[in-house]
C-alpha cells in the first residue's frame, strides 16, 4: 500500500480510515471541480455525524482555513471537524480565535500548538482503525 500525500507531507496509510475515488480522510498528527466540493461535504457530513456519536459531542464546528491569512499550515483544500461540547469554550464562538492563528494577541493567550503532543504512529492507526470500523470501512489492499 502506497503512502498518501498531503500538501508537502507524507500521509502514511494506516493513518487513512476513509477514500473515495477522489479524496480521503485521516487522522490528525496534531481533507476544485464542484463534484469534487460536493463529495468533500457529503464525506464531511458523514465523518462528522460518526464523529459527533463517537465522542457524544452535541453540535460540530467544520472549519476551513484558505490561504496562510486564514490560518492554513498546509497548501491544500481540507476540512477540520470539530465535535462540540456544551463548556467546551467558556464563550462559544472562541473556537474560531483558537483556530485563528494570525491573531497574535490571542496566540498569547491560548496557544494551543504550544501544548499539543505529536500522537505516536500506534496512537494514530489505533484511531483509524476505529474509525473504520464505524463506517464499516475497509482499507484498499
Amino acid at each position: 500500500m502506497a503512502d498518501y500525500t498531503f500538501g508537502p507531507h507524507k500521509i502514511d496509510h494506516n493513518d487513512v480510515f476513509y477514500t473515495t475515488d477522489l479524496l480521503y480522510a485521516f487522522v490528525n498528527l496534531r481533507p476544485v471541480l464542484p463534484e469534487e466540493t460536493s463529495e468533500m461535504w457529503i464525506t464531511a457530513k458523514r465523518i462528522g455525524n460518526m464523529l459527533e456519536n463517537y465522542h457524544k459531542a452535541s453540535s460540530l464546528t467544520f472549519t476551513i482555513q484558505d490561504g496562510p491569512q486564514a490560518g492554513q499550515s498546509v497548501p491544500h483544500v481540507h476540512i477540520h471537524i470539530v465535535p462540540r461540547k456544551v463548556g467546551d469554550f467558556e464563550n462559544n464562538d472562541d473556537i474560531y480565535d483558537a483556530i485563528d492563528e494570525s491573531d497574535k494577541n490571542l496566540k498569547k493567550k491560548l496557544d494551543l500548538d504550544k501544548e499539543r503532543k505529536d500522537r505516536s504512529s500506534e496512537e494514530r492507526v489505533q484511531e483509524a482503525e476505529e474509525y473504520r470500523k464505524l463506517l464499516s470501512f475497509e482499507p484498499e489492499s
